[in-house]
């Protein structure tokens, strides 16, 4: 039994089969480290601008997805079809001039059935949200939101540099033009309790965003939050912590939200802590048996 909506399934009944996104680059900084907003980026923020999987922005966007396409090739046989995936930095953050033929070229090819964009809600300006009302008309898309935390304590000192009003203004605008809408929330934030995150958790489901991507704080490498675990300001959460909280938040979410994400990646060469996520598929399988074990003891709470 699946016990959540999941972004695999929901890709099959969207597109008739296997879908996989492509990773990609366009070339873009973020207003949080060019010092339009701040500097350096949010605390826990990689040098890729998380994007530390995608291809690296060298060559046209087409040459991008025909490289990662070869990276996935083994795995993605029967595949329908492919998302470019937007990830590294803030992705409308640049004149529609420039936005415009950059995601167009990406949705020129055939089995590119949608594109997906990752951005900041404080860069959702009303000639961004017309753009992608008009590419929406073409091919699918999505757009992803880095909100993390509702609590302004929290979002002040991971640096993000904008008000939860932002991110409201930018769900309501683009539900309005009817892109699917993805909220990235970060479990394991500094000073957060457990009844914080769900809190963040329930937020987003009551302000109606299509999915959701639940993300272990991962500490890394030549980022600010590195230096603060190592002074010890902080914590990770321990794996058995963080499985038991994914399962709360699925549970207080709407049935119909796509969830996007359990867990998260990290370069492992970067990785500082907690070392027990460097194993993606093992976390899973354990999240999968929590699952099956927490309904036979308390019955199903999670939709069929």
């Amino acid at each position: 039994m699946e016990h959540y909506y999941s972004l695999d399934r929901y890709l099959k009944e969207t597109y008739g089969g296997k879908v996989y996104k492509l990773a990609l680059s366009g070339g873009f900084t973020c207003p949080n480290r060019d010092s339009t907003v701040g500097q350096g980026g949010c605390i826990f923020c990689s040098a890729g601008g998380s994007g530390d999987f995608a291809e690296q922005p060298c060559g046209s966007i087409r040459e991008q997805i025909g490289r990662a396409k070869a990276r996935v090739a083994k795995k993605a046989k029967g595949a329908v079809g492919y998302i470019a995936y937007f990830q590294s930095y803030t992705n409308t953050y640049a004149p529609v001039s420039d936005l415009e033929p950059l995601f167009l070229s990406a949705m020129a090819e055939d089995d590119i059935v949608g594109i997906s964009i990752a951005t900041r809600p404080d860069c959702l300006g009303k000639d961004v949200i017309d753009l992608l009302e008009r590419l929406n008309r073409i091919k699918p898309v999505m757009v992803e939101l880095g909100l993390q935390t509702i609590h302004p304590a929290t979002a002040a000192y991971i640096r993000r540099g904008y008000p939860l009003s932002v991110y409201d203004e930018a769900i309501s605008d683009l539900r309005r033009i009817g892109v699917h809408t993805v909220t990235h929330v970060i479990l394991g934030l500094p000073h957060e309790s457990p009844e914080m995150m769900l809190e963040t958790v329930r937020y987003v489901g009551e302000k109606g965003s299509d999915g959701i991507k639940l993300q272990l704080l991962h500490v890394m490498e030549d980022t600010d939050l590195a230096e603060e675990y190592r002074k010890g300001v902080f914590t990770c959460m321990d794996e058995d912590a963080y499985i038991s909280l994914v399962c709360d938040c699925l549970e207080i979410l709407p049935p119909e939200t796509v969830i996007h994400r359990l867990t998260g990646d990290a370069p492992k060469r970067t990785l500082l802590a907690p070392l027990w996520s460097a194993n993606k598929r093992e976390v899973r399988n354990r999240m999968a048996a929590y699952m099956r074990l927490r309904d036979l003891k308390q019955g199903s709470k999670y939709r069929p």
